[in-house]
């Protein structure tokens, strides 16, 4: 079965780019810079489904964005997880964080309704996180 991204990833997020990978989403809530990969392969609900070579890879993909979340938005603290309790599909959340955010010190989720970007500001984002991506060290496909 081909990749197919669940519905809710697709309606909460905007796409960046797919790496090698893993696909590179947006969350579309404006008070954080937080992104989600989705490693491109079928029926992955845990990260214990990955193979030993794939979840090699998919975690340099994990460490590729969080550089480029700290280096592009000096987050002060980079969140990783992968909970997956609303969406069953394996997803990974890496989050930026500040002191001053509105969840801080807390966890992001539940805190405050999202904010969605407005069509210009998220525009500017795809092109400064497409523009690291090709920097880094991954090659995108």
């Amino acid at each position: 079965m081909p990749f197919a991204l669940h519905e809710r990833l697709e309606a909460d997020t905007l796409f960046i780019k797919d790496l090698t990978h893993s696909r590179v989403l947006l969350m579309n809530d404006s008070q954080y810079p937080w992104l989600i990969l989705v490693p491109r392969y079928s029926n992955l609900r845990d990260l214990h489904d990955l193979s030993k070579v794939q979840l090699a890879e998919v975690m340099e993909e994990v460490r590729l964005v969080s550089d480029i979340l700290v280096e592009e938005f000096k987050a002060f603290k980079i969140n990783v997880a992968a909970l997956g309790n609303m969406v069953p599909q394996l997803h990974i959340h890496v989050i930026a964080r500040y002191e001053d955010d509105p969840a801080w010190p807390g966890p992001v989720w539940g805190v405050h309704p999202a904010k969605a970007y407005d069509s210009n500001k998220a525009k500017a984002l795809k092109v400064i996180l497409e523009t690291a991506i090709e920097r880094g060290s991954i090659k995108p496909e």
